[in-house]
């Protein structure tokens, strides 16, 4: 390859994580935390430990209270919080979902249904970002046993279509 199809290649894989990227947070956004918790639900004149409970907070007593103070304060967020991180956590595990497999797509039609080599590795450039984008958005809702399955089945995959591609070089040299 020369210098020219080098730098293609690069843009071709750029430009294949953008659009997969793109594509994936125009039909499947990503949730809003604004939509879970409202400043407006705050605006209340007497915020104590039975208004915050209403209101969906959780009040945490001082240890040491000072006398004719709050005794304590309201994590206001604390309810829509919660219910906002388990949408988070189901929406990065959906994007983990879509976008692994369309990674492995993507490398495998680059791998084979290219003849300019440049946009096959371009191709093949962007379904790894792909696949890695999408291990990454759930990466840290996930434990070490997931994180080592995740990371085995993807040395394994990578090494499987390696001597497959491997073998289509050494046919495509013979010809």
């Amino acid at each position: 390859m020369n210098i020219k199809e080098v730098f293609l290649g690069i843009a071709v894989l750029i430009l294949t994580f953008f659009v997969v990227t793109y594509g994936i947070n125009t039909f499947y956004s990503e949730p809003k935390y604004d939509d879970f918790c409202s400043p407006s639900l705050w605006q209340v004149q007497n915020l104590n430990e039975t208004t915050c409970f209403d209101l969906g907070g959780k009040w945490t007593s001082y240890a040491q209270p000072v006398k004719g103070e709050v005794p304590g304060y309201c994590d206001q967020d604390f309810s829509c919080r919660e219910a906002y991180n388990l949408k988070l956590e189901s929406y990065h595990m959906n994007v983990f979902l879509i976008a692994v497999p369309l990674g492995i797509l993507l490398i495998l039609l680059g791998a084979y249904f290219f003849s300019l080599d440049f946009v096959g590795v371009g191709i093949m450039g962007g379904g790894l970002g792909t696949v890695l984008k999408g291990v990454s958005s759930y990466w840290s809702y996930s434990n070490d046993f997931v994180r080592f399955l995740i990371s085995l089945a993807g040395l394994i995959i990578v090494i499987y279509f390696g001597y497959k591609f491997q073998d289509k070089i050494k046919s495509k040299k013979k010809k």
